[in-house]
């Protein structure tokens, strides 16, 4: 008999779609996939360089939990130049990517029947971590008419005595959007007098566009630094996805010790090399590789983007940040898990369902692919449209 909180996992609604695509692609048929969560890049030379001189060092000993002095050093160095963020080396933990840093907060932090408020479109995860640790997630819903952000208003109206925690994602998973200061400022005001934690996930930082200004969550106020844990890698930034590195911040220096020993009983220190490499990852030497990046990924947005709209019966916002477009198809269909199928068997076209993300009524569509595939993954788009 399984676990009462092992069966608090739902399986992933786009589980379906990738076994279909993969089962099409295994009879032969030409699938474009725009689903990744991925840069398309390869990491820099100077991170595999790193880890290369790190293995013929030796270096491939275990390490303190939450990682070596020298990785510790390197984040807190990247949060002050980056963010001006303060944070001493014992505030900081290193883990199995950002997923991983959530897991281990959600741990350490819930408690059966705390309440966790997280805005919608959500990535996938966050509500299952939470009910996994035995919280339960208190969903603020938003759409385009907002560019998917909050109001102080529904914060305000989310919050009860059971509120543990908010999260705050910007650049936003799915959607794109990212939180101006203005707005974050007006959102702390909320939480001004609480005890409620906030986690920040900040993994997409470096992906902004448009002369939009990234704003850390944690450098509004004392308060919201004091409140704020953290999150961030180097997987969208530097296109680590699959070197699993991921990391956390915070000043509550007995947070960061209690999930240190809980990751002392379970992953223990992460990879030795990935530790290694992810410093050449954090000091800024390669920042001008992630602004090519980031110069490519906002081409491929402007003309996705401008493609997309040319399209009768779909819509979408410009995304600020990250790497997708969150494409309103409610004019042509009410069911975003039925459009995707439909859409991958009939042409080819991978994409993600909205309802996933708690917003039904939109898909989401990566641009992390060259440009000529984007631009034939919207043309087959536009001709499923036209025949529904």
């Amino acid at each position: 008999m399984l676990s009462k909180r092992i069966q608090t996992l739902s399986t992933s609604m786009t589980i379906a779609i990738t076994a279909l695509a993969l089962e099409l692609k295994a009879e032969g048929k030409d699938i474009l996939s725009f689903s990744a969560g991925e840069p398309d890049f390869d990491t820099p030379i100077e991170i595999k360089e790193a880890a290369i001189k790190a293995m013929n060092e030796g270096k491939t000993k275990y390490t303190a939990v939450a990682g070596t002095p020298e990785l510790l050093k390197a984040v807190a160095e990247k949060l002050k130049r980056d963010n001006g963020l303060e944070y001493q080396t014992n505030m900081i933990q290193t883990n199995n990517g950002a997923k991983h840093s959530l897991f281990n907060l959600f741990q350490a932090l819930i408690d059966d029947g705390d309440e966790v408020i997280i805005p919608a479109p959500y990535w996938v995860t966050y509500p299952e971590i939470a009910k996994y640790s035995g919280g339960k997630p208190v969903i603020i819903e938003t759409d385009d008419t907002t560019n998917f952000k909050i109001t102080p208003t529904q914060l305000e109206e989310a919050i009860t005595p059971r509120t543990k925690v908010l999260i705050i994602t910007s650049p936003s998973n799915p959607t794109g959007s990212v939180y101006s200061k203005e707005e974050l400022e007006a959102l702390a005001e909320v939480l001004k007098g609480t005890d409620i934690t906030v986690f920040s996930d900040e993994i997409y930082e470096k992906l902004v566009y448009g002369g939009v200004k990234f704003t850390p969550l944690a450098s509004i106020s004392e308060d919201m630094f004091q409140r704020t844990v953290t999150i961030n890698g180097l997987s969208k930034s530097v296109a680590m996805t699959g070197w699993r590195f991921g990391y956390l911040a915070t000043p509550r220096v007995e947070l960061v010790q209690a999930m240190n020993r809980l990751q002392s009983h379970s992953t223990s220190n992460i990879n030795t090399i990935t530790q290694a490499a992810a410093i050449a990852g954090l000091d800024g030497s390669v920042d001008k590789r992630v602004e090519e990046m980031r110069t490519v990924f906002e081409s491929r947005r402007d003309e996705a983007y401008k493609l997309i709209n040319a399209i009768d019966g779909l819509s979408v916002i410009k995304p600020d940040g990250a790497f997708y477009l969150f494409i309103n198809i409610k004019e042509v269909s009410n069911n975003s898990m039925k459009f995707a199928k439909d859409l991958l068997s009939q042409e080819g076209v991978a994409i993600v369902p909205g309802i996933a993300f708690g917003a039904e009524g939109y898909i989401r569509f990566s641009f992390a692919t060259d440009i000529e595939t984007i631009r034939e993954g919207i043309k087959r788009l536009e001709n499923f449209i036209k025949r529904m």
